[in-house]
């Protein structure tokens, strides 16, 4: 059920900043935390050593686009502005190959995927889908500007560490990714940054069932977010935000 506009913008204020929360996924989807220690080695692939923090990055990002995506699609409708129909395109086409990649994977280093984002996720659709007109805009794009300056650093963390190849090509993959999500973000000219900067840097504090994607249930079919070649939009090689005159 949507939130009211009050209760939407207490959430916002709140819980912007607890999709970095998210990167600790459990060992088991939905059951236990992780260890403490994310280096250790759970298999040894052919594609290299693949750590707890490696697993997690992966289910991390198979989350992240089964919230952002359908969002996407709710701003290339409800967005006021040709900017946030663009970031809509951009959001849509950039998951859909990172989901690609996260599919074809997930088999080789024998990871399981989720089919649903996690709880909080979920309530950041629900909570800008609320929205309307300049509204959602402005929801929209500061509730994803913060997840996405959330997870660069975090990107950028496991590029530099992981020894697993099949782990580092996702990574440059999503290093392109956010960097033009974040762009596009920006050049819709709807970004609090004074509000953004402090949401990511002190997140509150969520319990783990409402920052943990819940387990597929057994025998279901894989969800697939739709290619959307026809949007024609490149996410690889975001173009520069505008500079200052």
């Amino acid at each position: 059920m949507p939130l009211p506009r009050k209760a939407g913008t207490v959430f916002i204020v709140g819980a912007l900043g607890l999709t970095v929360s998210a990167l600790a996924y459990p060992a088991m989807l939905g059951v236990q935390n992780t260890t403490t220690s994310q280096t250790r080695v759970i298999a040894n692939t052919r594609y290299g050593p693949l750590t707890e923090a490696d697993r997690d990055f992966v289910v991390k990002v198979r989350s992240a686009g089964l919230w952002e995506y359908p969002l996407g699609e709710i701003a290339l409708k409800k967005g006021s502005t040709p900017e946030m129909r663009e970031a809509g395109k951009h959001l849509i086409v950039g998951h859909a190959g990172l989901d690609a990649l996260c599919r074809k994977i997930a088999p080789e280093l024998n990871i399981t995927l989720p089919n649903q984002a996690t709880p909080q996720q979920q309530q950041f659709v629900q909570t800008s889908a609320a929205q309307s007109g300049k509204q959602f805009d402005t929801t929209a794009a500061n509730i994803m500007r913060v997840t996405h300056g959330q997870i660069f650093p975090a990107i950028a963390k496991i590029r530099a560490s992981t020894q697993n190849s099949l782990v580092r090509e996702l990574a440059d993959l999503a290093n392109d990714t956010v960097l033009d999500h974040i762009t596009v973000l920006e050049k819709t000219g709807m970004v609090n940054f004074d509000q953004v900067n402090f949401q990511q840097s002190t997140p509150p504090k969520l319990p783990a069932s409402q920052v943990t994607p819940p387990p597929p249930q057994p025998g279901s079919p894989v969800v697939v977010l739709t290619p959307r070649p026809d949007l024609n939009i490149n996410t690889r090689s975001p173009a520069p935000s505008p500079t200052v005159r």
